[in-house]
């Protein structure tokens, strides 16, 4: 009677719209690691689902059922003798139902301590720094349609461009706005990230700015500069160029370089701090010059086992060569953050150094010398192409 008045409760207030979530605890069933199941309501294509999370020691696993099965599926749990405990959240009240040793339930009532979500979708993320997806340079990207879908294909690039506004929004707006930010973009490719970067400091942050994306490949820019126009992104510009080639008159606020090939990373550094980038943020791609160093040398020291195998070199040419370039940048007064950032081909995961410029002084720069030759030294390497750029 207990557990068919329950469900009487759990069905109405599903019906009502004042159910909230349920939970089954105190497992006593054979599935090894399962720990407790809770359930709430999900909008799944349209329709209104049961959304299971299985908590197991190590991992969750989210089975969705409509309503009736899900509920079917409750009822099976309890009948088994699996869960003995399942709390019903609801607006106004918590309704617990436990059974005691003797296999007797019984049935309390509590104070409502859960909050309804405003959202029931199962399918949208966590809140987007680029929320609008009606924006016509969206479209003309072919990221969204022209209702603001965006498209199955793009849903990789999508990420990784929300992905890389999220790990530089705590930066950008620490920027200053009494003035007009110029920024660069130095490998802009077709220009995804460039456009999304100009519209979150303009029209989000509302930081007025200037951003232009250098490209080598005169039919990128071509494009680039026509949706920037169609779009009344005044102050965005590409140009034809390359990282090496690149020289302004002005100082620069923002220094952008993702995915430069080898030391295309290092001339791009060192651009930012030519020109007294404020911010300087870069994502490396390929380490050649430093893992050639090691090849060439093979210093014998206490981890030179690390590097009897290939991939195993690959991985420790790429974090020595990383870990200097930040070491160079706080030698011209920058505090880096090194992490993991989101690439576009089958997204794998990237680092990322954001380095924003701060005070140092002689003795600070003398200390990172020090180190800068001590790690050189230990590991055989003769010289870092930013250092050789930089003159140290």
């Amino acid at each position: 009677m207990v557990l068919s008045s329950f469900f009487e409760k759990l069905n109405q207030h599903i019906e009502q719209g004042n159910f909230i979530k349920l939970s089954l605890g105190n497992y006593q069933g054979s599935e090894k690691g399962l720990k407790q199941i809770h359930v709430k309501l999900a909008s799944i294509k349209r329709e209104i689902n049961l959304s299971f999370t299985f908590r197991y020691q190590t991992r969750d696993i989210t089975k969705n059922y409509a309503i009736k099965d899900g509920v079917e599926t409750i009822k099976d749990y309890l009948a088994a003798g699996q869960f003995k405990i399942v709390t019903l959240f609801a607006e106004e009240a918590n309704i617990v139902c436990q059974q005691n040793k003797k296999g007797v339930w019984s049935e309390r009532s509590e104070k409502p301590t859960a909050k309804k979500p405003s959202d029931l979708s199962h399918d949208v993320q966590k809140q987007r720094k680029i929320g609008d997806t009606k924006k016509s340079y969206l479209q003309a990207l072919r990221l969204t349609d022209e209702r603001g879908e965006v498209y199955k294909a793009a849903q990789d690039k999508w990420r990784q461009i929300n992905h890389y506004i999220e790990l530089l929004s705590s930066s950008l707006a620490g920027l200053s706005a009494d003035h007009l930010l110029k920024v660069v973009d130095m490998g802009a490719g077709k220009g995804y990230l460039t456009f999304a970067l100009y519209d979150y400091l303009n029209n989000q942050l509302n930081k007025k700015s200037v951003v232009e994306g250098i490209e080598y490949r005169e039919d990128l820019v071509e494009l680039c500069n026509g949706i920037a126009g169609d779009a009344g992104f005044d102050g965005l510009h590409f140009s034809q160029g390359t990282i090496d080639a690149y020289s302004s008159k002005e100082e620069l606020d923002i220094l952008i370089a993702l995915h430069a090939c080898d030391t295309a990373t290092d001339d791009a550094i060192f651009k930012g701090i030519q020109h007294h980038a404020k911010l300087i943020v870069v994502a490396p791609c390929c380490h050649k010059q430093v893992r050639r160093e090691l090849e060439r040398v093979r210093k014998k020291n206490e981890l030179d086992f690390m590097i009897r195998h290939g991939i195993f070199l690959e991985r420790h040419a790429e974090m020595l060569t990383d870990s200097i370039r930040a070491l160079i940048l706080e030698y011209y007064g920058y505090q880096t953050k090194v992490m993991q950032f989101i690439s576009d081909a089958h997204t794998p995961k990237n680092v990322m150094i954001i380095a924003e410029k701060r005070a140092t002084t002689s003795q600070k720069q003398q200390e990172v010398l020090n180190k800068l030759h001590a790690t050189k030294a230990y590991f055989g390497i003769d010289v870092h192409y930013l250092e050789k750029i930089c003159g140290l």
